[in-house]
């Protein structure tokens, strides 16, 4: 699957040339032969006859933006259907079931719990409360690639073209907007927690479980559903008292997307060759558009600076979920027998391309590579291991003390780094968690008083 139909080639760059090894010409006229006004024109009609097809949809307001998050909603909630509300007693089982979690987590890990509250959601409720942390994972990458389509066109296209890539820029809008519905109507239905792909993607401080989707996860088990609420809520409290009380790990996360975001390039001459071939009689609805863009004429090419914002990237959501992984272990293996099975059953469905991953994969480019995680849970093992919960818990002080990638393909010298003394900042984790939260909380204070002034 790929990031808003653009998915990051690493494909021959020679592919687009003709037998003779001669760029081909493209249909927006910007070929070897120079620019073409009347070419344009042509092209633009047909963008716009493509809009005219599609309605209302596409006008104004919320819909004027890189994405059209209206026509994402109303996709999304179309391939939901009908919802169901949870039932009462399904509500007071996934308050109970957080409520053990986080006294078996409590001896776990020195970082607090981090969710005021855990509530059953039904599809419907995940999609209103994470489509805001949708859109900043979306727009960012959005952006680079409608401005893209502008600003790459010669100077002589721009000025000929005028208000009418305006046109260009709600096309893109509404195929983001298409996509992005499609992916999350379908994600709705299967996610079990606010925090399956690792994001805190609900508000903060609440937890949230699925149960229609975590009955669906739980048929053909051995293990009983009780079991398997409390497994999944213990997971989906431990997400919460990482992002709750290390105060820079969400922000980072979103952006180190933006940061991907910057580093995309895209191969004009593809375009171009996207153009001739257009039909304006038969786009008359959004699924169209789509079909252009999995062809492949508007994938960005990988950059050097895109593929170190993905590797980062990568591995700090690796070590989130690796964390997860050991401290949900050490709070539940002795408690609830079929923790084992159960963390198994959640490893080879990230492994086999689960919702979840294909879904973070199409948005934001980037696909969670199990072998990554996996060595991270290693890490936070051995490091617990040997340092205890303290020191494993106090690397998340700081985004600096936390390990990089080639530090899980090899953990020793980094554990060694961290029992080997000489360094106080793992005497007193929860004191350094303060710390770091008082020297950002001056930091926006001065911020906004300079703004102020």
């Amino acid at each position: 699957m790929s990031n808003f139909g653009f998915e990051s080639s690493d494909e021959d760059p020679d592919k687009k040339k003709d037998q003779g090894g001669n760029s081909t010409p493209g249909g927006f006229g910007f070929g070897s032969e120079g620019f073409d006004p009347a070419a344009l024109g042509q092209m633009l009609t047909q963008f716009g006859q493509m809009l005219s097809g599609m309605g209302a949809q596409g006008q104004g307001g919320a819909n004027a933006g890189p994405v059209n998050y209206d026509l994402a909603l109303q996709l999304a909630r179309q391939q939901i259907g009908t919802i169901t509300p949870v039932a009462a007693g399904k509500s007071e089982a996934v308050a109970d079931a957080a409520h053990l979690a986080e006294l078996w987590l409590d001896g776990a890990t020195t970082l607090p719990a981090g969710a005021s509250k855990t509530l059953a959601w039904t599809p419907g409720d995940w999609l209103d409360n994470t489509i805001e942390t949708w859109k900043r994972l979306c727009d960012p990458v959005a952006e680079q690639i409608s401005g893209m389509w502008t600003s790459g066109l010669p100077s002589e296209a721009q000025q000929a073209a005028g208000p009418m890539m305006g046109m260009l820029t709600q096309m893109g809008g509404m195929a983001f907007g298409s996509q992005l519905g499609q992916a999350l109507g379908q994600l709705s239905k299967e996610v079990l927690t606010s925090t399956d792909i690792g994001l805190p993607l609900g508000p903060s401080g609440v937890g949230a479980l699925l149960p229609e989707a975590i009955a669906a996860f739980s048929e053909g088990l051995e293990q009983p559903d009780r079991e398997v609420l409390v497994f999944l809520a213990a997971r989906e409290a431990a997400h919460h008292r990482l992002y709750s009380h290390i105060p820079w790990l969400r922000q980072r996360v979103l952006a180190t997307v933006e940061e991907y975001a910057r580093g995309i390039r895209m191969d004009f001459s593809a375009i171009e060759e996207a153009a001739a071939g257009l039909d304006p009689a038969s786009l008359t609805d959004p699924s169209k558009i789509e079909e252009i863009l999995q062809q492949g004429a508007f994938e960005p090419q990988t950059t050097p600076e895109q593929k170190h914002a993905l590797e980062r990237l990568e591995t700090m959501l690796a070590l989130v979920e690796g964390w997860v992984e050991t401290v949900v272990g050490e709070a539940l293996g002795e408690r609830l027998p079929g923790a084992g099975a159960l963390g198994e059953t959640i490893r080879r469905r990230r492994a086999s391309g689960g919702p979840a991953e294909q879904t973070f994969a199409t948005l934001v480019g980037l696909e969670l590579r199990p072998r990554k995680v996996r060595e991270a849970s290693e890490l936070w093992r051995r490091l617990t291991a040997a340092a205890g919960i303290d020191g494993r818990d106090g690397v998340w002080s700081h985004p600096d003390l936390l390990p990089v990638s080639a530090d899980l393909d090899d953990p020793a010298g980094f554990i060694d780094g961290v029992v080997g003394g000489g360094s106080s900042s793992f005497d007193d984790p929860i004191a350094q968690l303060e710390a770091t939260e008082a020297q950002e909380r001056s930091e926006r204070e001065k911020r906004d008083g300079d703004k102020s002034s």
